[in-house]
């Protein structure tokens, strides 16, 4: 395989988690489907198989979550699961996606995808919006998507800080992940445009280029909140019911641990000093690049004990993760096809200047 030079190619950066972008382009749950609905026949996983009987015929999006879902428990059923993983990881490899899972430097998960390989036969049904001149168009790309299992805390300004510096340029940052909600239920999503960081006591203030409706159309249970105020905090034990209500009474309603330190990376990314302490720093003017924040409820602490992380959301998540997901990878291949769009204009253009 040729070496992909990631450090002068054009990045679009994400921190989400390791399976759900790289499942919408490999294509290879729609590939094993026949294997995977015969698995939730025969084996039932988890109590899925009144999923598949109850599920709307023609939903393409729940049908495609729930082969997500099962794929791993079928690899890991399987008599011989190393095979599936190889098969799977082929797919993968077709698609363009190469795995980093054993970093030598930092203890994160991450993969980078070459978008001129994403192939409109493979992707997921929601990512088929396209015409077959901007498929085209995207394999000219010589851009990446660098996806990092999303960190906690600094750790998430430590590694952005470190990718910004070296890369060459960066062409989006979108964080998707976790949250508690004040406001909503377990597998709501919040789409914020204000962030409260515990970490460097600032205030941020940025255009969120995701809205309500780039996300609705494909939730199919939840509820999608826009213009929200989120906090960042530095750990969740230490918080209590009192403490959250004082930030609930200042209109904040999501709760979680990694926006705040990322956008300190990003402040930094576009002004060349260190981010500033207990301000109110606009982002809004002088950002070159798309910031795209999602955060999905996985509990709801004042209405309920639960701590944020305390459980995982299982196949009840995925609704909400896969919303999410197919919204940034709109939003990327949209960004990339228009960029691609352009380039090419700018050199016709010289073409006929020239002629």
């Amino acid at each position: 395989t040729a070496p992909l030079h990631l450090l002068s190619r054009p990045i679009y950066f994400v921190s989400s988690n390791a399976h759900s972008m790289v499942n919408l382009i490999s294509g290879a749950a729609h590939e094993l489907q026949d294997e995977l609905i015969a698995h939730i026949d025969d084996v039932n996983p988890e109590g899925l198989r009144g999923e598949l009987v109850n599920m709307a015929e023609g939903d393409v999006g729940s049908l495609s979550n729930l082969l997500y879902y099962v794929m791993r428990l079928y690899a890991a059923h399987h008599t011989t699961p190393d095979s599936i993983t190889e098969s799977i990881l082929r797919r993968e490899h077709k698609a363009g996606v190469l795995r980093i899972s054993d970093p030598h430097c930092l203890d994160v998960e991450a993969q980078v995808i070459q978008l001129s390989r994403v192939r409109s036969k493979r992707v997921d049904p929601r990512l088929q919006i396209f015409s077959d001149d901007e498929w085209r168009l995207l394999r000219r790309s010589d851009a990446l998507i660098l996806n990092i299992d999303y960190p906690l805390g600094m750790a998430a300004y430590h590694i952005f800080s470190q990718i910004s510096t070296a890369v060459d340029r960066i062409r989006g940052v979108y964080i998707l992940g976790k949250a508690a909600t004040l406001n909503g239920r377990v597998g709501d999503v919040m789409i914020p445009n204000v962030i409260y960081d515990e970490h460097s006591r600032n205030s941020y203030l940025f255009r969120n280029c995701f809205s309500a409706q780039d996300v609705s159309s494909h939730l199919n249970f939840g509820t999608v909140f826009d213009n929200q105020k989120a906090v960042t905090l530095r750990g969740t034990f230490l918080q209590n019911r009192d403490f959250m209500h004082v930030f609930y009474e200042e209109g904040y309603t999501d709760i979680e641990m990694e926006a705040g330190p990322y956008l300190s990376a990003v402040y930094e990314d576009i002004y060349p000093k260190r981010y500033p302490v207990d301000e109110i720093v606009n982002l809004f003017i002088n950002a070159p690049y798309d910031i795209g924040l999602i955060h999905y409820a996985s509990d709801t602490p004042i209405s309920k004990r639960q701590m944020l992380l305390s459980k995982s959301l299982s196949y009840f998540g995925v609704d909400a993760t896969y919303a999410t997901s197919v919204a940034v990878m709109r939003r990327i291949l949209t960004n990339e096809i228009e960029r691609q769009r352009r380039k090419q204009a700018q050199t016709t253009g010289v073409t006929v200047e020239s002629a």
